[in-house]
């Protein structure tokens, strides 16, 4: 948020020496407009106004301009920087669709294949499945799952060719569609601890799933990138800091009911990596048309964001390798650049379905840096900016209350430790097998 003032104070300082220089062109020659533009120019970069400063600082550094993680980006780091930039922003969308693709077919498997039979019930009881066993006459689950990826991609593949626009109904019936899933869970899971049903019963410590843990962590609560598009439109940002901490709270608060009441439900063994799918027993559920709703909650939300995301990916690929004046062949713009985002993540879906290492992983590595990385070193970076442009002293008033640079030190250290530690598991894991 301060780094989006910075930008926002950059861009209306710049508006506003480009009028200035509209003003003076006017009352100018044609010969005198090349030095003045020059000189408002050398002065604007390099001179500091601060009779300017003290006159506008309370609005200059309004944010109404949408600034976005990727110009932000150009405007404070190097050309190197921009680049690693979008190279972290890609590999996280690419371990997104990954996941998407993974989630949905797995959905699909677990709710309609059932070797006793009845279909209904979805995921039986105490049964523990493997990939080879079968799931319908001689096709194994796996073989199953790879149909239902198949028909995914075939489905929602063709979207990456083209743009996806006019989502706004889609995406406020997908987030009714959540929060009711969200409820309907956490009720149940309560009825059934209270009715003392609950076969969850955890030690008071175990620390064998902390490595994993940073990773899954970082993606549940890495929200970054939506940042601009959400504060932006807010009319009033009087108490933004606070609003978005109370935002914060609450998400930690309905994470941490939505965890424990898990953890006392259901058997820690028991517990399946897509949460709902926990809910599509007979025995949990007993209205089928409840049971199959959680069972294909994510068939129905997670396929509508889909080509949303892909899409997304698709133009970072085109801003990374984008030239100044140059345009693209008809060839790479519609084949290559849809094909390079939909062939990786589907590629990894078909070789794996192991959901809570790939949230792990995207989290891990390409998450700490879009959650903790970049932010620290835009702050860091667009303070500098702020001082060589309008002068030391200056005031952000959207500043964070974290403003000494002992803190941007921490968030790097900490993101340090999320990428040892799932690094770490990924090493033991692979060494136990």
């Amino acid at each position: 948020m301060e780094a989006m003032a910075a930008a926002n104070a950059q861009l209306r300082w710049k508006r506003m020496e480009i009028h200035k220089e509209e003003e003076e062109e006017d009352s100018s020659t044609a010969s005198d407009s090349d030095i003045l533009t020059q000189d408002n120019y050398e002065r604007a970069e390099k001179r500091p106004i601060l009779s300017v400063q003290r006159r506008l600082s309370a609005s200059l550094f309004e944010i109404t301009d949408r600034v976005e993680m990727g110009q932000m980006a150009s405007m404070f780091f190097s050309k190197v920087g921009v680049n690693l930039f979008y190279f972290c922003i890609i590999i996280y969308l690419y371990g997104d669709l990954a996941i998407y693709a993974a989630a949905v077919p797995l959905s699909l498997m677990q709710v309609t294949c059932s070797v006793s039979g009845n279909d209904s019930c979805g995921v039986d009881t105490d049964t523990k499945y493997n990939d080879t066993d079968l799931c319908w006459g001689p096709l194994r689950r796996v073989d199953a799952y790879r149909i239902y990826l198949t028909i995914f991609t075939l489905l929602l593949g063709p979207f990456t060719f083209f743009d996806v626009q006019k989502t706004k109904y889609l995406q406020i019936l997908t987030s009714l569609m959540r929060w009711i899933a969200f409820a309907i869970m956490i009720v149940l899971a309560l009825v059934r601890i209270g009715n003392r049903q609950g076969e969850g019963h955890p030690p008071l410590a175990n620390f064998s799933g902390v490595r994993n843990l940073f990773g899954v962590c970082v993606y549940s609560f890495m929200c970054q990138h939506s940042l601009p598009s959400l504060i932006t439109p807010i009319s009033s940002k009087r108490h933004i800091t606070r609003l978005v901490f109370l935002d914060y709270a609450l998400i930690l608060a309905f994470y941490g009911l939505l965890s424990f009441t898990a953890i006392f439900c259901f058997r820690g063994d028991s517990l399946m990596d897509m949460y709902t799918l926990n809910f599509a027993r007979c025995d949990v559920v007993g209205l089928t048309a409840v049971r199959f709703f959680l069972g294909l909650f994510p068939v129905f939300t997670i396929s509508t964001n889909f080509p949303i995301i892909a899409v997304t990916l698709r133009n970072n690929w085109k801003t990374l390798f984008h030239r100044e004046g140059g345009t693209y062949p008809w060839v790479v713009d519609r084949v290559v650049f849809p094909t390079i985002t939909l062939v990786p993540p589907i590629l990894v879906a078909f070789c794996t379905h192991d959901l809570e290492s790939l949230v792990g992983i995207t989290g891990a590595y390409a998450g700490t840096g879009i959650q903790y990385v970049i932010p620290a070193f835009l702050v860091y970076l667009c303070r500098k900016d702020t001082q060589l442009s309008f002068g030391y002293g200056t005031v952000n008033k959207h500043r964070s209350p974290f403003r000494h640079t002992f803190w941007v030190a921490f968030v790097l250290l900490w993101a340090f430790f999320c990428f040892f530690f799932v690094t770490a598991n990924i090493v033991l894991n692979e060494t136990q097998l």
